[in-house]
């Protein structure tokens, strides 16, 4: 063993030293104890920046309002040294209210539905306790145990905890009234403008993979024209229900949402589509129909891709319904976000390989077909080197319980967090082995 690789092991084992399961079952049941709906994510925020400076690391709470704010904490390396910066988002899927997600989250609020950690033995479940807070605590106890290890650092290490990760515009009843840029990414865009910029980063989001690529999205509105008109009036006056129309254009969307995928399948990515939801009519009015309805649609782009040849993509799909329904759709974009790649051969994506196989016991493979948009897309959109490391999702819920999306999101197995904090430890350790490029 040579010299250099034997510092290596001894600087990952003494970090390794320093985490035990009671780290991880403390960050895990603390951010999920604190309710961070995209848009309100300080007070998660606070209670990291807290967490942080009492294991004596440089911590920063970067507020952007009254209900939302960045935590940053930071542990020095080399004066003259490059940084890299570990980073995890706050916000979660739903919001744990039940006025805001039932029913179409659900029928009902479940405990993994919940702002409220509750243990099974390794086995954490709550709101977001895998997507993405589970992800933040391994950041977190990361890099408390460098702190409290105590090794010579190659490079500088900025931990950020970000607001507003989720692709959500802003909700009624969460955040500051007013303010409607609380998604998409808005937290990250914020620390790299401000002060936290680096040289390469990694971002801990679901999937036990390194990934150097993700796809990006743009959110299509499609607006379909009807008559206001009355039920009693129905045979007797023109007759066009938007309703009707728009189940049309719903149709031929998911079948050519099909054929997109496919079409511009492009290295590990796969961008899908989605209908997402229809808006229209007077609930209180049944007796009328509506002059308008509103489909809204997420579709995912590669790095290849730009959100105005999507649209453009999605008008010519829907152009033979105009002729058949009389009357133009209107097509507008409404969000995006580019998706981007990183060179597979850039150093910190070859040292988190590196880190993932010390870890797995296995060569790693690429996981293709891959559908999912994080922040790591607005940290390489400012040039930044970024890989993605994650947990898998669990296999089982507590008692047997099968596993659907939401359990998905809201649970995580502490055993499977230790190995993605062995994996972001040897990461940045093993960005000693050589200069960065």
């Amino acid at each position: 063993m040579t010299e250099t690789v034997r510092t290596h092991e001894d600087a990952v084992a003494a970090v390794l030293a320093q985490v035990e399961r009671d780290h991880l079952l403390e960050a895990v049941c603390g951010l999920v104890d604190r309710s961070s709906p995209t848009g309100a994510e300080r007070q998660a925020a606070e209670w990291l920046v807290d967490h942080l400076a009492a294991a004596g690391v440089d911590s920063t709470l970067q507020v952007i309002d009254d209900a939302q704010a960045n935590a940053i904490g930071v542990l020095r390396g080399p004066d003259d040294g490059e940084s890299v910066l570990l980073y995890a988002p706050l916000d979660t899927y739903t919001t744990g209210d039940a006025d805001l997600d039932i029913p179409f989250a659900g029928p009902r609020m479940r405990e993994d539905m919940l702002p409220r950690a509750t243990v099974y033995d390794d086995l954490i479940i709550g709101l977001g306790a895998s997507n993405p807070k589970g992800h933040a605590a391994c950041v977190l106890v990361a890099v408390e145990a460098m702190a409290r290890a105590g090794i010579d650092l190659p490079v500088n290490v900025v931990a950020a905890f970000g607001a507003g990760g989720m692709p959500s515009f802003a909700i009624d009843g969460v955040g500051v009234p007013g303010r409607m840029n609380t998604g998409h990414g808005i937290g990250a865009s914020f620390l790299l403008e401000r002060g936290f910029a680096t040289d390469h980063a990694i971002i801990a989001k679901p999937g036990w993979t390194v990934s150097h690529e993700e796809v990006g999205l743009t959110w299509v509105d499609v607006e379909v024209p009807g008559e206001h008109s009355y039920v009693g009036s129905r045979h007797r006056m023109p007759y066009r229900n938007a309703a009707s129309a728009a189940a049309r254009v719903i149709e031929v969307l998911e079948a050519w949402c099909e054929e997109y995928a496919v079409r511009h399948e492009a290295g590990t990515m796969r961008p899908q589509g989605v209908v997402s939801s229809v808006h229209g009519g007077f609930e209180r009015l049944a007796a009328s129909t509506t002059a308008l309805v509103r489909v809204r649609l997420d579709v995912r782009m590669t790095p290849e891709q730009t959100a105005p040849a999507v649209v453009r993509e999605v008008r010519a799909a829907l152009a033979p319904l105009e002729a058949e329904f009389g009357a133009p759709l209107v097509v507008r974009q409404v969000a995006s976000v580019p998706g981007t790649r990183t060179d597979p051969a850039a150093r910190i994506v070859r040292s988190a390989v590196a880190a993932w196989e010390s870890v797995a016991g296995q060569p790693h493979e690429l996981v293709l077909a891959n559908s999912g948009a994080t922040d790591a897309n607005m940290i390489r959109m400012r040039g930044i080197p970024t890989a993605r490391v994650g947990m898998p999702k669990i296999a089982q819920g507590p008692n047997g319980r099968a596993v659907d999306f939401t359990l998905g999101m809201n649970a995580v197995d502490l055993k499977e967090a230790k190995r993605l904090v062995e994996v972001l430890v040897r990461t940045v350790v093993g960005l000693e082995e050589e200069p960065l490029r």
